[in-house]
Formats: structure tokens, C-alpha cells, sequence
């Protein structure tokens, strides 16, 4: 069927060819959209056009963020997990940042150091987590990027200052400028009944109560657990005498809600020095077979499954054929037959 287009259809179209802006663009498709005739014979033009027109709105809204972010408002996902060091000016996050992992911020003893967002990998056994070191979070300096960053991460370390006076209003001022962003720090990775709102969104926290090497630390600790112990999970650690931090890596694994599992070819030795694959705890066969390749998910027969050493899950023996649907234990060593 002919599509009978108009003259003013025509010249929109031309002026979409022609349009060297993506304000251009858009507005010579909305006429396109406006002016194409409807019936049978344009049924496929007018979806064309609505797709071209739902492409060029997404990279308007990108454009847009990323002017309104001054242009870093992500921070590309890496390793086994994200987590987001946030606090007040001169917590210490950046001087954590350094002690927990390869990264060199810029440290320092006047606020606001750190202006964008600075990510670096802390290892743990046989995996890396991705830590990113956030701007001080205050009044005076909160961008809306900010808080997209740490709505996104897997976790938040929330950085106290033990050597400060202003100790709890800092801490407060953090929890309240977030919830302002509809962002509500939580000690629990899950929802209880009743103890969220459909305008929050939820992002799991570990307090870290830093600069426990100060005359102050102790007297300021048992006040952060006086007012907080009930709300968040608290860990003492300082950034300049290491005391407490080795703890901080085994605690964000298992906050983070995730399993490790090996991978082997029938009839292979496993590779350990191969990385294992990481996996939402609870995670069945099937979600490590699509894991592995996606393919996986229709060609999977059944599989073999070995338990770690000191694993206190009954498997009848090592190698036990298991169902798609066996739900794996963190260094779980998995053999897909397909």
C-alpha cells in the first residue's frame, strides 16, 4: 500500500537529514511524527519513527546528566561488588581509600579534597571489590550525582570521625541529606515488614568508625554505639595505624550477599588460579550455568557439585550429580554437563 506521504511530511524529513543539533533532530521528528499520514500503508514508518524519537530522548536525558553532574555521574561497575565510602569533611575516607587498596587519592587535612568520585579494587582472597571514594557529603557542596552514585553501589561504608567534636551531627548530617534524595542508609540488606516507604530506596551500610588512634576515639566510640549500635553494624578502624582494618574486607563480603563459585570441564582439573565467578547468594546451578555462557540456559543437562574444605552442607560425597535448580554455597567447585 502506497503511503501517500505530504509535502510537509517531505520537508521535515529533509530538515531531519540536514539537522546538525540533536535539538534539531528531534524537533524536525516530532513534525515527522505530526505530519506522516495514518494508516495501514505507515503502520511500520510511524514505529520507525518512534523509535528514532525514543533514541534521540535517551540521549538528550544522558547529555543532560552528565552537563548536570559536571561530567562524571557514574562510575563503571568492576570487580565482585561496588561499595561507596561516604562521610562528612575530613572523616579520613581518602586516607582509607590508600590503606584499603591500590589507589593514591590526593590526602589531606582542609575539607572537600576529594571533588569527584575516586574508585580503586580491595582485595579479598581470590576476588577484588570495587571501593569508590565519594566527595564529603555536606549542605554546601551535595550534587545530585552524589546520590545516583551511591543509590547504584552494592553498598555504602559510611565514614564517622571519631577525633571530632561534631561526631554525631556529621553522621546525621550524611543520613539526612541523603533521605533528602530519597536514599535511606540501612544496616539490614533486607526489607523487613513495614520498615520502608515506596519513596526510599534502600542501600545497605557498615558504619566505620574511623580514627580510632586518637587520644578522643575511645570516649566518641562508645557514644557512636550509644546512638547508632541498634541502627548500623559499627567497625573501628584507622586509616594511619591500620588497627581494625584487616576486618573491613571480610565484613563487606559477607554484607555484600554473594558466593564465590569455581567452574571446571568435565573430566578436567579445576584452575585455581582462574577466577571464580561471583554470584548473588542463593543463586541456583542454573543462574551459574548462564553465568558461564547464556547458552548454558537451554543445552544444561544436570551438573556435579564439590563442597570446600570444613563446607557444613551434607553432600553424600564429592562430585554429587545436583539439579538446576541446587542452590550453591560460597566456594562451591560446579561441573556443567550439557
Amino acid at each position: 500500500m502506497p503511503a501517500n506521504l505530504t509535502p510537509q511530511y517531505l520537508a521535515a524529513e529533509k530538515r531531519f537529514k540536514e539537522a546538525a543539533t540533536l535539538q534539531e533532530k528531534i524537533e524536525a521528528l516530532e513534525e515527522m511524527m505530526a505530519t506522516i499520514p495514518k494508516h495501514k500503508g505507515t503502520e511500520k514508518m510511524r514505529a520507525d519513527l518512534r523509535r528514532r524519537m525514543a533514541k534521540l530522548n535517551a540521549e538528550k536525558d544522558k547529555k543532560y546528566e552528565t552537563a548536570k553532574a559536571g561530567g562524571f555521574f557514574s562510575v563503571q561497575k568492576e570487580g565482585a561488588g561496588q561499595v561507596t565510602l561516604i562521610g562528612a569533611t575530613n572523616a579520613g575516607k581518602s586516607a582509607l581509600l590508600a590503606r584499603l587498596t591500590n589507589a593514591t587519592p590526593e590526602v589531606a587535612d582542609y575539607p572537600f579534597t576529594t571533588h569527584m568520585p575516586q574508585p580503586g579494587m580491595l582485595p579479598y582472597e581470590n576476588i577484588k571489590i570495587q571501593v569508590v571514594d565519594m566527595p564529603a557529603i555536606a549542605h554546601e557542596f551535595y550534587k545530585p550525582w552524589m546520590g545516583s552514585i551511591v543509590r547504584h553501589a552494592d553498598l555504602a561504608l559510611l565514614v564517622a570521625d571519631l577525633g571530632s567534636d561534631g561526631l554525631l551531627d556529621e553522621v546525621e548530617m550524611v543520613v539526612e541529606i541523603l533521605s533528602g534524595a530519597r536514599i535511606r542508609l540501612v544496616g539490614r540488606p533486607k526489607a523487613e515488614a513495614g520498615d520502608e516507604t515506596d519513596s526510599e530506596e534502600r542501600c545497605t551500610t557498615l558504619l566505620l568508625a574511623n580514627k580510632l588512634d586518637l587520644p578522643a576515639a575511645a570516649d566518641n566510640l562508645d557514644i557512636l554505639r550509644e546512638f547508632y549500635q541498634g541502627r548500623f553494624e559499627i567497625l573501628p578502624v584507622s586509616a594511619v595505624s591500620g588497627a581494625g582494618v584487616d576486618a573491613v574486607a571480610p565484613k563487606v563480603f559477607e554484607m555484600l550477599g554473594v558466593v564465590r563459585v569455581h567452574t571446571k570441564a568435565p573430566g578436567k582439573k579445576l584452575d585455581m588460579a582462574a577466577p571464580p565467578f561471583v554470584l548473588k547468594r542463593g543463586s541456583t546451578v542454573l543462574d551459574a550455568a548462564r553465568a558461564v555462557h547464556r547458552d548454558f540456559a537451554h543445552t544444561l543437562k544436570y551438573a556435579r557439585v564439590w563442597s570446600p574444605e570444613g563446607s557444613k552442607r551434607a553432600l553424600r560425597h564429592d562430585g554429587q550429580m545436583v539439579e538446576r535448580t541446587y542452590q550453591l554455597e560460597d566456594g562451591d567447585i560446579l561441573e556443567l554437563h550439557a
